[in-house]
């Protein structure tokens, strides 16, 4: 990196993952942390605001719409006005260095954001799909999970992993709220950064490591998410 010399071929080393996972600070345990916070809060967030999403979508309810817009108005926080308060909560709870504390604090800022998104896609459905179950003999829930849930696969699918990317790169909820059992991945990046320099060899290693399964995660559901980010983007009407 710091070379006077620019060169084309190089000699890639393993050297700097190797120190990552067998040195004293084992990179292991934050890897730990990291999938199951970030799995837990996608995988919650993506459940409940499906659910939400649709009742809103298919409920006829005074000021619904001031409703939805209060939800994704939470979301419109910038982090470090809620820490704060965040942490003073989770403190008196017990919850601070903990992993549900983590997956508490993400769903805070994924939950509203997943309920805006499925509601979106519920309410491009025609209400007569709904009607129609129900007129043959379906509950509201059979109606929601064998007629709506498989046409707004693709909102799922984007939602969960764009609630899945939050999560996974959050440095602010964790580096606040996190402690020696419940750090992630950005916490153990940024403790290569001290007074006496910085390793850069094991920082950008763990900068693959990071951004690897994200690009790994867009891959496998490239299909859905792209359907997902551009359905509704243009309509005939």
């Amino acid at each position: 990196m710091f070379s006077r010399k620019f060169k084309v071929f190089v000699t890639p080393v393993l050297d700097n993952y190797k120190s990552l996972f067998g040195g004293a600070n084992n990179l292991g345990s934050y890897l730990a942390h990291s999938v199951v916070a970030a799995g837990l809060s996608a995988a919650v967030a993506t459940a409940l605001g499906t659910l939400v999403g649709y009742g809103l979508a298919t409920t006829k309810l005074a000021g619904k719409k001031a409703l939805a817009f209060w939800f994704i108005s939470t979301r419109m926080a910038p982090i470090a006005a809620v820490v704060l308060p965040l942490f003073l909560m989770f403190r008196l709870a017990g919850l601070i260095d903990s992993i549900t504390g983590l997956v508490l604090a993400y769903l805070s800022f994924n939950l509203p954001f997943a309920i805006w998104i499925m509601n979106a896609f519920f309410e491009a459905l025609p209400p007569s799909l709904g009607e129609s179950a129900e007129v043959a003999g379906c509950t509201r829930w059979q109606a929601f999970w064998h007629v709506a849930l498989p046409l707004t696969k693709a909102g799922v699918v984007t939602t969960a992993v764009l609630c899945l990317v939050f999560s996974w790169n959050d440095y602010a909820f964790a580096m606040v709220i996190s402690g020696p059992d419940s750090q992630t991945l950005p916490i153990a990046a940024s403790q290569l950064v001290t007074q006496a320099g910085v390793d850069w060899g094991q920082l950008t290693a763990i900068g693959t490591i990071v951004v690897v399964p994200m690009i790994a995660a867009g891959i496998a559901v490239r299909r859905w998410l792209v359907s997902g980010l551009t359905l509704g983007a243009v309509t005939g009407e």
